[in-house]
């Protein structure tokens, strides 16, 4: 029941492109007594971290898979620049949802589960930056770990930036995969290291 509950409310976020459904809306859309969604998720919040965690493992195969189609750190680095802003880009209301404060509310934190989902997708750029340093094709030091967090940060903020400019109309009518492969490829350009 659990599953059908978080695959109903993925549905409403989907189509509504929102999560300000209810519970009750949730129960009737999954085909439950309105009271059932209570037994697996006491708040509504509990049905958000849920579904965020959903997000982020939905996010971590399409770049796992994305890494898995390029040869090299640098096509690596490309390739899943390009899955993580056509993510966003398909999936809107879901990319807000998991990238968004909405689970920070009342000064709880962000909830464990969604915590490692989202390290667990995370480190998919962070293996792609470390390889890239190992076999030093990335012009990083081996010997800092700030400078390396430094540049998954870099890279990070500049796909998820590009993502909400994407989602939000503001860049252009450019097509996700052609922008997102040219934003990438100037990242690269910034790290690769020169002969």
């Amino acid at each position: 029941m659990r599953r059908a509950l978080v695959e109903a409310a993925l549905a409403l976020v989907t189509e509504e492109q929102d999560w300000g459904f209810s519970l009750r809306e949730v129960a009737r859309r999954a085909g439950v007594s309105h009271n059932a969604p209570y037994r697996h998720f006491p708040e509504k919040r509990d049905l958000l971290a849920a579904l965020a965690v959903a997000g982020y493992e939905a996010l971590r195969v399409k770049l796992v898979a994305a890494a898995e189609t390029a040869e090299g750190p640098e096509d690596e680095l490309v390739a899943i620049g390009v899955a993580y802003v056509q993510f966003g880009a398909e999936n809107p209301a879901r990319y807000r949802l998991i990238f968004g404060p909405d689970l920070l509310t009342g000064g709880l934190g962000m909830p464990a589960s969604v915590a490692e989902a989202a390290q667990a997708a995370k480190a998919v750029l962070v293996d792609v930056i470390a390889r890239g340093v190992q076999t030093e094709r990335f012009a990083v030091s081996q010997d800092t770990q700030a400078e390396r967090d430094r540049v998954v940060l870099t890279a990070w903020a500049l796909v998820h930036g590009l993502t909400m400019l994407l989602i939000d109309g503001l860049a252009g009518p450019a097509l996700p995969p052609a922008v997102s492969e040219t934003v990438t490829r100037s990242l690269l350009d910034g790290i690769r290291k020169r002969p």
